[in-house]
């Protein structure tokens, strides 16, 4: 199976401005990519990692400036033909995965495997169905079940916060140092980040 990480090395986590410099997104994103690397590796398989802009990574990343939607299409209609070939994308940005969490996206042997993200998003999916495509915009995961039925596709979805946990909005910070002991939680805690309880609720305040 073709196992695919793409990722956006070019201007990173724009939602992150306020707290982060354009310089530490880019970091950032990286500690988050190599979590994702990690992951995928430690439950037997190798990632290709392609990414709007060079990266610095443990394995080698192709440099493709397309957008999300062309990319992974493009992926399928090369990877899937009608006789054979299977395409996974897990998505960069989701620093809780584990070996375990990727074995659960890869063990269902449906058509169509999907993961949804906690708003609404794909945040990984598997294909083995040559006439499936993506569209990441909007309520995607809604609309990648409904394309998957259209073509006649079988489809399963993998209930995994930990795949379903993609870091966006600086509230979602929290959810690494809390769940996470890899790179991306160490970086921000040597970025001077830390857990805070107010109002009952948990979040991340910065100290340096």
């Amino acid at each position: 199976m073709r196992l695919v990480v793409p990722v956006s090395g070019s201007d990173p986590k724009t939602r992150l401005s306020t707290v982060l410099s354009p310089d530490e997104r880019r970091d950032f994103t990286e500690a988050m990519l190599a979590d994702v690397v990690d992951a995928v590796t430690s439950a037997g398989h190798e990632p290709e990692v392609i990414s709007t802009a060079p990266l610095d990574c443990a394995v080698p990343v192709t440099v493709d400036d397309r957008g999300l939607d062309p990319l992974v299409n493009d992926l399928l209609a090369s990877t899937v033909t009608d006789d054979e070939g299977a395409l996974a994308v897990v998505m960069a940005d989701l620093p809780l995965v584990t070996r375990e969490s990727i074995e659960r996206l890869l063990a269902p042997e449906a058509d169509v495997v999907l993961a949804p993200g906690l708003g609404g998003g794909t945040n990984a999916f598997i294909c083995r169905h040559p006439e499936f495509r993506v569209d990441y915009h909007g309520a995607s995961i809604r609309d990648h079940r409904e394309t998957a039925r259209d073509v006649g596709a079988s489809v399963t979805e993998v209930d995994s916060r930990r795949l379903a946990t993609d870091i966006d909005e600086p509230g979602d910070l929290a959810e690494v140092l809390l769940h996470s002991d890899g790179a991306a939680a160490d970086w921000l805690k040597q970025s001077g980040f830390e857990l805070t309880a107010t109002g009952g609720r948990v979040d991340v305040e910065r100290f340096r």
